[in-house]
């Protein structure tokens, strides 16, 4: 599971909770940092933006509307994915 979960200055709807798998933000800003950190020093985080992979701690870029999120924490055999709907006005 994800230990942290955030997105520049934006706000998480809900609050990040490692056990909730689906989120929302809004923002009027073109890129926001990305960081995220798996509870197990020895999971792995992949971070996309729709399809481009956006490495923990460097920005995403985002487009007008919605922008879809997802952060998929690999340990072993155990696969977590939380998704982010990020929205642009």
């Amino acid at each position: 599971t994800l230990s942290s979960l955030v997105l520049g200055g934006l706000t998480l709807t809900p609050e990040f909770n490692p056990t909730v798998t689906s989120y929302t933000a809004a923002t009027t800003d073109s890129t926001n940092t990305i960081t995220a950190a798996a509870s197990d020093s020895d999971a792995t985080v992949v971070i996309k933006n729709g399809s481009t992979t956006v490495t923990s701690g460097s920005a995403a870029e985002w487009t007008t509307g919605a922008n879809a999120v997802t952060v998929t924490v690999t340990n072993g055999g155990y696969v977590k994915t939380y998704n982010v709907t990020v929205t642009k006005s």
